[in-house]
């Protein structure tokens, strides 16, 4: 008789819980700090010590950074836990058991899903509210009106993205003869759109949704899938061996497909805003009471009801305030000039003093749990659908079950809370604090009311030097930001694995953050002298077009790709509400979107350059190896 051995269970109290979990939470949080640390203090010592104005809603920013890195660590593990291993088995599992339209069809549906899924997408959704819909009307009808169809049309670019992936990897076809002839009626597309006023506002979204697209959720399930294709086929003879790159690529430039074709349907319908068959009388109706009701702004600061108490006790003014006379008749009077009853304005001088931050530490308008509600809901509408579809591919499309020590279920509970703390975080402390910064950093050349302010200031500096400041000020951003994203680093791995050390991880991250700060500083130079992003976008994806159709194919692979990892979970937002901040202050511009685009178009340039100039300095030290060997075989050895 066999005796049944029982193991004693081990109860863990609260205490020792937290002992043995600390250590990894404390890892994780981490992490996740090191990748916001360096941007949220750049943007903040820049407010503070070079424009001189104090941060507004300094308490809840904290709080929505600290709640930014929490939810992120959350939903990264969730990611790990959750989605990932369902990507990978379904990735593995579907080439082997399925025939392609089934493959094709998992791909569209995983794109559209992974899409809405995106923690940017709700940053890009909440970013009409602040674009004037009398100067760019289609522009404002996307982001209010058809808000849903712009997510719905940028999933449907992603998911056909994924699938021409997936036929890439089957077929081995190279991404140049992919993404060129993309690229190609991209840009004539957008020289199209740039004829009509209407349809050019569009042209910085569209462009800016392909660079939303590409972030923590849509690349790793892309890829999962991808590679589990390529373990069943070969790798053809177009990848170069390298067929795993190239999906997030396509799935960064058929989204601007499919924002142009939305934008055009709308413009051929004439239901946007302003035109003949608009439908939203509601909405315009909203707006046009509160442009009416708004109040010009002062150009100089009030005089509080202390100090003008203090006033009427002294009769004195101190110094800082400015007495003008209006009216009255002036006389000479015993060597006095004498106004008989004139008008006497006392103004407060406009005086900057450094204050760390302001009065003003929590919006009182927010509601904090209308906020956290919606949150909540956007992250069940984003991960549910997301992970049912997969489980239901999984149990019955394809007959596998989960293993029953499976973290799946764990995993998905900590992408939902994560989420939805990502979301309430982004939105109390990184669109605040990105769009206060955007909003002041043409304070360096122009006259504005700063952010939070209540009157106008004058510009810092003269125009052209002020201009000079604020776009360096926007290419250390993006070169900071883009060498605190954690995916840069497993890029830069890789890389340096399959070049065999000839492009260095080092060399990849500094040449990826150099085209990512100039994209953005291209973006911010298109915003502060009124330049169409046409002009800048054609010029940049021409020279890429060339570089690319003379570079090797594993070059292409990964430069293309690098323009991806750039645009991150704390990138998009912060640089997106900049944009648009620093839009709503410049004269003359309708809207600060486009700096995305040319955030990606950049590292694509500079990768590509230094991948030729490493190619070409490699041939020279081989043909002088062979020169060398040449010469010693003729030099002849005295017996």
């Amino acid at each position: 008789m066999t005796e049944s051995i029982t193991h004693p269970r081990f109860r863990l109290g609260l205490r020792d819980t937290t002992r043995v979990l600390w250590p990894y939470v404390k890892r994780n949080f981490l992490n996740q700090v090191q990748g916001i640390w360096f941007i949220v203090a750049y943007l903040i010592v820049f407010q503070i010590f070079v424009l001189r104005l104090p941060i507004v809603y300094a308490a809840m920013i904290t709080v929505g950074i600290f709640l930014v890195a929490v939810g992120l660590m959350a939903f990264m593990e969730g990611l790990r836990l959750g989605l990932m291993p369902l990507g990978e088995v379904i990735g593995s599992v579907l080439p082997q058991n399925s025939r392609m339209p089934l493959i094709l069809g998992f791909a569209f549906l995983l794109g559209i899903g992974a899409t809405f899924a995106e923690p940017a997408i709700a940053v890009l959704k909440a970013a009409g509210s602040g674009v004037p819909p009398n100067d760019a009307p289609l522009l404002f009808s996307l982001l209010n009106d058809f808000s849903g169809q712009l997510v719905a049309s940028v999933g449907v670019g992603v998911g056909l993205a994924v699938m021409l992936g997936v036929l890439r990897f089957f077929y081995g076809w190279p991404l140049k003869y992919l993404a060129i002839p993309t690229v190609t009626v991209l840009l004539g597309m957008s020289l199209a759109f740039n004829q009509i006023p209407v349809l050019s506002d569009v042209l910085g979204l569209a462009w800016d949704c392909g660079a939303v697209t590409t972030g923590p959720v849509t690349v790793p399930l892309v890829l999962a899938l991808g590679i589990g294709v390529c373990r069943v086929v070969s790798s053809g003879s177009g990848g170069g061996g390298h067929t795993g790159f190239g999906i997030v690529t396509l799935a960064s430039l058929f989204p601007v497909l499919a924002v142009l074709l939305l934008a055009l349907v709308h413009y051929n319908k004439d239901d946007y805003y302003g035109a003949a068959n608009y439908a939203g009388e509601q909405i315009s109706a909203a707006v046009e009471a509160n442009q009416s009701a708004s109040v010009p702004p002062r150009d100089h600061p009030p005089i509080s009801d202390d100090e003008y108490r203090k006033y009427l006790e002294s009769r004195i003014l101190p110094a800082g305030y400015d007495v003008q006379f209006k009216g009255g008749e002036p006389q000479l009077v015993d060597g006095d000039v004498v106004l008989t009853t004139p008008q006497v304005i006392i103004r407060k001088e406009a005086k900057r003093r450094i204050d760390l931050v302001s009065d003003k530490s929590w919006d009182d308008t927010l509601a904090f749990g209308a906020q956290s509600r919606k949150a909540m809901l956007e992250a069940i509408r984003a991960i549910i659908p997301l992970c049912f579809f997969m489980y239901v591919v999984l149990r019955f499309v394809l007959r596998q079950r989960l293993c029953r020590d499976s973290d799946v279920g764990i995993g998905v509970t900590f992408a939902l809370g994560g989420m939805a703390i990502f979301g309430l975080g982004i939105g109390l402390g990184l669109t605040p604090l990105g769009g206060q910064l955007g909003s002041n950093v043409p304070l360096t050349f122009a006259n504005i009311v700063p952010w939070g302010g209540d009157y106008v200031e004058q510009a810092m500096f003269a125009e052209h030097f002020g201009k000079l400041i604020a776009i360096g000020f926007a290419f250390f951003l993006g070169y900071g930001a883009t060498l605190a994203e954690p995916a840069l680093h497993a890029l830069g791995d890789t890389v340096q694995r399959i070049t065999v050390g000839a492009f260095r991880k080092k060399l990849l991250m500094q040449t990826v953050a150099v085209g990512v700060g100039l994209g953005i500083a291209a973006g911010v130079v298109k915003m502060a002298y009124g330049i169409p992003l046409v002009s800048m976008l054609v010029p940049g994806y021409v020279a890429v077009i060339v570089l690319t159709w003379i570079s090797p194919h594993h070059f292409v692979n990964f430069s293309w790709d690098s323009a991806g990892v750039t645009t991150g979970p704390i990138t998009v937002p912060l640089v997106l509400a900049m944009g648009l901040g620093v839009g709503a202050n410049v004269p003359g511009v309708s809207d600060g979107f486009g700096i995305l685009a040319l955030a990606s178009v950049g590292p694509i340039l500079t990768v590509l350059t230094v991948g030729l100039y490493t190619q070409r300095q490699l041939r020279l030290a081989s043909a002088a190896r062979s020169d060398t060997v040449v010469v010693a075989e003729n030099i002849e050895v005295p017996s």
